[in-house]
């Protein structure tokens, strides 16, 4: 199959990389050093199962996407309208579209944009650049995808690939439980610059989470969600099973780029205002992101 990776980032990269050695035609669609890296040497995929060079296509075109049957939409969601108007004039009629994105709207965003219905996908993979053209995998890489008349065959598809994947109907419910243990989170580790294991550990963390956390359910059941009963034992094992992780969002202030904060904590803020239901404590992890974000 001929996929388009648009957003090449350490999430794209991972799965690109993966189907690239599963025998599939894959051009990532990236910023100009992760371009020049794989046009000379190849993407270097650093894993437990894998570690080496993976030839592929690569280009900072958005033109790129043109004759793909597959594209793997991996931008942040602030730019998901931008990107995704990018691409539209270049998609085949035929191609499929997954939005594999943090957040809950994001999907529906980008089947505006394009004019088509872009499929919701869950991603539940741990992954860093550490460098252009170099991406770690620290773990996991199975997908939760919506449904569509070519969501089962792409799930065939991935799974066969090593990257474990299941058509789900309930896959907002799946996007708002992500949503919540990223809000729980991704805020904090950024504040703190400080991974999962070392952040759960410091004064008044746990609590705050707690309360991040109870905020968040609110607002998701306020909307019709669904949450496991155990979803909060399942969120404090990510700080066990992934104690040496650092958020994406801690990443982003790290580096100097915007993060997705107003995707996610600014998300439940936004959306509990519409339902009448308050996120004070969203609100203040909200600021003090936005305020890091500014300064630096």
């Amino acid at each position: 199959m001929k996929i388009a990776v648009m957003g090449a980032g350490a999430v794209g990269c991972y799965y690109g990389a993966m189907l690239a050695r599963a025998g599939h035609s894959v051009v990532l669609i990236g910023r100009p050093a992760l371009v020049d890296a794989v046009k000379r040497e190849g993407l270097l995929l650093e894993s437990k199962q894998f570690t080496g060079r993976v030839p592929m296509q690569a280009d900072t075109s958005p033109a790129a996407v043109k004759g793909a049957e597959l594209v793997l939409f991996c931008v942040k969601s602030g730019d998901t309208e931008s990107a995704g108007a990018l691409i539209a004039p270049h998609l085949s009629p035929q191609a499929s579209v997954l939005s594999m994105q943090n957040g809950v709207d994001n999907a529906a965003r980008l089947s505006k944009v394009i004019g088509r219905h872009a499929i919701p996908v869950v991603v539940y993979v741990a992954t860093e650049m550490a460098g252009p053209g170099h991406v770690l995998h620290h773990g996991r890489g199975d997908l939760s995808i919506g449904p569509s008349d070519s969501s089962a065959r792409i799930a065939e598809m991935m799974t066969a690939a090593g990257l474990p994947s299941e058509v789900s109907e309930r896959v907002f419910d799946a996007l708002w439980t992500k949503l919540i243990i990223n809000c729980a989170y991704n805020g904090l580790s950024a504040i703190a610059q400080l991974s999962y294991g070392e952040l759960i550990r410091q004064p008044q963390v746990l609590e705050t989470m707690r309360s991040l956390y109870d905020e968040c359910v609110a607002v998701a059941q306020a909307d019709g969600i669904t949450l496991a009963a155990n979803l909060w034992e399942r969120l404090l094992d990510i700080s066990v099973n992934m104690g040496a992780q650092r958020s994406s969002t801690a990443q982003d202030l790290a580096r100097g780029k915007k993060s997705e904060i107003e995707h996610l904590n600014g998300y439940v803020v936004r959306r509990g205002t519409e339902l009448g239901v308050a996120a004070p404590v969203n609100r203040a992890v909200l600021c003090a992101v936005l305020l890091l974000e500014q300064k630096r």
